[in-house]
């Protein structure tokens, strides 16, 4: 499992859409207790840097922008020093407090797009702000919940079938 799968979901998904408005997660209390449950900070210098992390990662996932560009500028100050152990060498971020979550929030994508291609994506509900990552075997999950979105989709489409019919 990547390190920091968790972080990136979380991340990715703070921007839900509730009753058709988007709301922010990475606000106030909330952004505080994300951040602080990830060994984060809980700045409002922080949180501003997750959310343009947030928002850079969804135009790479979403609309397909190159990560160069959408991601290049944030993390351009970030460097990564080795830590060698008895199992191997893990590379941690070497950068100011309030930016570290952030890089860690990258370095997960970057590790998921490498060992997970395609797995990452979002919700096939257009109406949904949300990501999934996909472990199933087939690889075809489609909807950030089941519950949620699958359902609706399921029950819009039987509906749709039967008025045609």
């Amino acid at each position: 499992m990547v390190q920091d799968e968790e972080l990136l979901v979380a991340v990715l998904n703070s921007a839900p859409i509730e009753d058709g408005t988007r709301t922010e997660e990475l606000d106030g209390a909330a952004g505080r207790e994300l951040a602080l449950r990830f060994g984060g900070t809980g700045s409002p210098a922080e949180l501003r840097r997750l959310r343009e992390l947030r928002d850079a990662l969804h135009r790479v996932v979403r609309d397909h922008d190159d990560p160069a560009d959408a991601l290049g500028p944030l993390l351009a100050d970030a460097v990564l020093t080795p830590t060698v152990t008895s199992g191997g060498i893990r590379w941690e971020p070497r950068t100011s407090p309030d930016d570290r979550l952030a890089v860690r929030t990258a370095m997960a994508w970057s590790a998921v797009t490498e060992e997970l291609p395609g797995r990452l994506r979002a919700c096939a509900n257009t109406a949904c702000n949300l990501f999934l990552l996909d472990h199933s075997r087939p690889g075809t999950a489609k909807w950030c919940s089941m519950a949620a979105c699958g359902n609706r989709a399921k029950a819009r489409a039987h509906a749709s079938r039967r008025r045609s019919s």
